[in-house]
């Protein structure tokens, strides 16, 4: 079935700025909350919310089946369960509604009030309802920091580290809206040179650049999703901050991993950007070839996406400063491979899971996704541009992640994530 949404020609009754994230050629999916109070699946052109459930009750998805109520829903859910056609059916009809030729609802203006709001007229909403989370370790640049930190230098990785893609299960609860802010987390530390832990709040939070992926019902338990056809039940990607509390996570990882440090917040942006969208910007990942994957991650042809990405600290009455720049296809396992490797055991992913890619860190000083590596373990404190310095998070900065793809042709985006840290809620025995 052709992807006639992402025809670089088409343009949009609705007036899209030259350097929008959200052209017609997007179409992404959320959940929003209208000024009636009323919750809503939509999508986005320019800077224009539109209702796909007052559009699906005005009968201009018709000819597709959908159930009746699909869009009337608090998550994204439902839509996600009728699969990879039916995506493509309702992404191409919405594109094919609001193209310029097309008059239909353009000249209908009884029915434009009731479809179209302006994007600052409603409220975004989690856009999944979250059955499980899981946050991969995939971007061998931050692996190789990570391990000449704290391990040999000339011996960076692990050993098993080019062999799987490595992951841990994190905690769906906490996972968050773009929007929500984040309190710095309290827990068990060990300072430097001590020898007993002590309990307070983290002097060490950090940010980790990251994106991730969306499942539709991939598997029944004891099946496994072949590397060659997990695309198929990728539904879409946003992008995530993955919080982390490093003096916590030094303290408590050995022997199961992360835990506290991690599950006191993961924001997402709340537009999920479709595969289909992202199709025009498919590239080739890191070569796999010392060692070769084992056959059953195996995979040919471009496999990943050229998605720049960056992220910016924004001090309490200040301007933002840009720290990171990097890209998605830094990532050396992709989201194929990703989830090949997390069904091979027969372990079961549903509707909603969501995959976080791991910190995407790139070659350069300039391109590592988190100030872990940005300052070198708290060693060399970046100029906020305001006259104070960062080596870690501090109370009251805002994080800002951005994602964007673009060709000669047009620019699909992620829009994007931003958290506030506030201070530690005080602990009371």
């Amino acid at each position: 079935m052709p992807i006639t949404a992402n025809d670089p020609n088409k343009k949009s009754w609705l007036f899209v700025n030259s350097d929008s994230d959200f052209p017609i050629q997007n179409i992404p999916f959320g959940v929003f909350k209208t000024k009636n109070n009323t919750i809503t699946v939509g999508t986005r052109i320019g800077d224009f919310a539109i209702d796909l459930n007052a559009l699906h009750q005005l009968n201009y998805f018709e000819g597709i089946e959908l159930p009746k109520d699909i869009f009337a829903k608090k998550h994204l859910n439902s839509f996600i369960d009728q699969g990879k056609r039916v995506w493509r059916l309702v992404r191409n009809r919405i594109a094919d509604t609001f193209d310029a030729n097309n008059p239909h609802l353009k000249e209908a203006e009884e029915h434009r009030k009731q479809v179209i709001y302006n994007i600052n007229e409603v409220e975004m909403l989690l856009p999944v309802k979250i059955g499980d989370y899981t946050d991969f370790y995939s971007s061998k640049e931050h692996a190789t920091n990570v391990g000449k930190m704290f391990r040999d230098p000339a011996n960076a990785l692990l050993p098993n580290w080019l062999h799987i893609p490595v992951g841990y299960h994190g905690r769906s609860s906490t996972v968050i809206p773009s929007g929500v802010p984040v309190h710095r987390p309290l827990g068990q530390t060990l300072p430097k040179g001590e020898t007993q832990p002590i309990f307070g709040p983290s002097k060490r939070v950090d940010f980790e650049l990251e994106t991730a992926f969306i499942t539709t019902n991939a598997n029944q338990l004891g099946e496994r999703v072949s590397v060659n056809t997990a695309e198929d039940h990728i539904f879409g990607m946003v992008l995530l901050n993955d919080w982390s509390a490093r003096d916590i996570q030094t303290w408590e990882y050995v022997p199961l991993g992360p835990f506290l440090a991690k599950n006191f917040g993961s924001s997402i942006s709340t537009w999920v950007i479709t595969l289909d969208a992202l199709e025009p910007f498919r590239c080739a990942s890191p070569e796999q070839n010392e060692p070769k994957p084992l056959v059953y991650l195996q995979q040919e042809g471009n496999r990943t996406f050229d998605i720049n990405l960056e992220v910016a600290i924004v001090p309490e009455f200040s301007g933002e400063k840009i720290v990171c720049n990097s890209n998605f296809k830094y990532l050396y396992w992709t989201m194929s491979q990703q989830l090949a490797h997390h069904t091979v055991n027969g372990c079961q992913v549903r509707t909603g899971d969501l995959m976080g890619s791991g910190t995407i860190s790139g070659p350069t000083p300039d391109s590592f996704g988190s100030m872990l590596e940005l300052t070198w373990a708290g060693q060399n404190a970046i100029e906020m541009g305001n006259g104070s310095t960062r080596t870690f998070i501090e109370d009251n900065d805002t994080v800002i992640m951005r994602g964007h793809c673009k060709n000669e042709n047009v620019r699909i985006g992620f829009g994007e994530v931003r958290s506030k840290l506030l201070p530690a809620i005080p602990f009371e025995k």
